[in-house]
């Protein structure tokens, strides 16, 4: 029955609205079921827009249907993206406990604080830690943490948890794991570091794929920095760049125990179908999993796609059971009351949706969601989505080309790509984004969308660019009230290969509102639009080899 359950929740929303236009049609809407259905198993192999696809927001109303009846006391701007509750937990908080980040610096240095205050726990996810000395910063501000909850006069039961990716974590002969068995070794009851290994790198694909080239296999590459109750979302990994001239995108909640314990547990659970560091630099699987490369790939998988999913349907059990007190209890507050009275919470202006993508485990969450907001977006609406890598999945494609709302793209001009200037192969890469940059635009301008789809580049001398994510502006507004935070890159890594996670944060506040678009003004200000003439530059000529190789290489990077 739940299994049932979890299968039509995964139906992309707008499939199942478009049946429900056909009343009393049963052979049309049966026939429309198949096709459904066989678009969604071979979406990402389609080589043109499905006609279905581009359809379905013209015969779909304005908001999304939602399985459990609506709230009335939810403002109506807010009301329309309830229906993301029926896949993931819901948590309202005000708006005062989440506060926008807009630079590598201020990431680095909140992190140090928030390491050197904590009393319980620290739980860092990140595709790597770095070797330079910023990072050994962080591990000696961990170190110094976990030598104070020993030497306390009450000592702290302080834990400290940190997962990364196997491969990533592995490269060279200093890296990750180096830079963390000092903690594990000195420290070896309150520090676990965990490190994912993609089951798809496996048999003699892992014996004959070279280090850094086994990465485009799959990765974990959730980033999440948790501190006691003290959450920051970011795209940015563990290395000085990110804490220096990568810019990225940072969202730091205050305060928020619920969901520090959702992200708690969700980082748990993939460091339980992960390899155990061992104080010696060996790997252990955790007792009765099954091993992620060297076992059954499908018991794996199927193990693991219960851990991640048992935390999501059991915290989202929990969010329902206080969404009575959060909504309608009457001792809710407004902002200005709850300032009065010093002891009594406040009315949540602002609703929080993590986001899973976990192909590998058959988990794609953010896949439907971000679908679904993209299929949404009516006429006069405006999206700003910004990516440090632009390589769209052709699901993705269709709904920005054939939906209606307005769509600013941002990315990364081939100066601020993280691989410019990199030796060998890789060095390429700045290449063929150009390369899918142009095709992409060539279409925009084959069904003459110029004015409805733009493309920015951003440029920054001496910078990189790794922001990731989008902002929701409704038509009529000049404030975003949705922005989508975290990992994923929009792309096919991020959709098939790779752990992802995000998060909708949906707010009425005004206050809130105006801190995230002046993060998207602030970003897009360092852009220039594109146009015909940007890839007539000399710099952006792509050579033969690369605009033959690129489509064969599109879908690992």
């Amino acid at each position: 029955m739940a299994a049932a359950a979890a299968a039509a929740a995964a139906r992309p929303v707008f499939w199942r609205r478009l049946l429900g236009l056909l009343p009393g049609r049963p052979g049309l809407a049966a026939l429309l079921g198949r096709l459904s259905d066989r678009l969604g198993r071979n979406r990402d192999r389609r080589r043109r827009r499905s006609p279905w696809l581009l359809l379905a927001p013209l015969l779909s109303p304005a908001v999304p249907q939602v399985t459990s009846p609506p709230c009335c006391l939810c403002p109506e701007g807010v009301h329309r993206f309830q229906w993301i509750r029926n896949l993931v937990p819901e948590f309202g908080v005000s708006s005062s406990h989440v506060r926008v980040l807009s630079s590598p610096v201020e990431f680095f240095e909140l992190m140090k604080g928030q390491i050197k205050v904590a009393k319980r726990r620290v739980v860092m996810a990140s595709l790597y830690l770095g070797v330079g000395p910023l990072e050994q910063e962080l591990v000696d501000c961990l170190e110094s943490t976990l030598e104070k909850s020993l030497q306390a006069k009450f000592p702290s039961d302080l834990k400290v948890s940190i997962l990364l990716d196997f491969t990533r974590g592995s490269r060279g002969r200093k890296n990750s794991r180096t830079m963390l068995l000092p903690l594990l070794q000195r420290f070896p009851e309150q520090v676990r570091v965990s490190l994912f290994h993609t089951p798809n790198l496996r048999g003699l694909l892992r014996l004959l794929i070279p280090e850094r080239f086994n990465e485009t296999i799959g990765l974990q590459h959730i980033k999440v920095y948790l501190f006691d109750n003290n959450v920051i979302l970011s795209g940015a990994n563990l290395s000085d760049s990110y804490f220096t001239n990568r810019q990225d995108r940072y969202v730091f909640l205050q305060d928020c125990a619920e969901i520090a314990d959702f992200f708690t547990e969700l980082v748990d659970a993939v460091g339980d179908v992960s390899l155990q560091l061992q104080g010696d630099d060996t790997v252990q699987v955790v007792d009765g999993m099954v091993h992620p490369y060297k076992g059954d790939r499908a018991a794996y998988c199927k193990a693991a796609n219960k851990r991640v999913m048992d935390v999501i349907h059991s915290a989202r059990t929990r969010q329902q059971m206080l969404h009575t007190q959060t909504f309608h209890s009457d001792s809710l507050l407004t902002q200005e009351e709850a300032a009065a009275a010093g002891d009594r919470r406040p009315a949540p202006d602002t609703w929080i949706y993590p986001l899973i993508q976990m192909k590998p485990f058959e988990i794609q969450i953010d896949e439907i969601v971000t679908e679904t907001l993209l299929t949404e977006a009516e006429r006069g609406a405006k999206v700003y989505l910004t990516t440090g890598y632009f390589n769209l999945t052709q699901a993705y494609m269709d709904l920005v080309l054939g939906t209606r709302a307005e769509y600013q793209i941002l990315l990364a001009s081939p100066e601020v790509n993280g691989f410019f200037g990199a030796k060998g192969v890789a060095g390429a890469i700045p290449a063929a984004y150009v390369h899918i940059e142009r095709q992409f635009y060539s279409e925009v301008c084959s069904l003459g969308q110029q004015e409805r789809v733009q493309l920015q580049e951003y440029w920054r001398r001496g910078w990189t660019f790794h922001a990731k994510g989008l902002w929701l502006y409704l038509a009529g507004s000049s404030l975003p009230c949705l922005t989508l935070i975290g990992s994923p890159n929009f792309g096919y890594r991020s959709v098939h290969r790779d752990l992802e996670a995000q998060i909708a944060i949906v707010t009425e506040s005004r206050a809130l509102q105006q801190q995230l678009h002046q993060e998207q003004e602030q970003l897009y200000l360092r852009s220039g639009t594109v146009s015909s003439a940007t890839f007539e530059q000399p710099s952006r000529q792509v050579k033969l080899w690369v605009r033959m190789v690129t489509p064969l290489i599109k879908n690992f990077f």
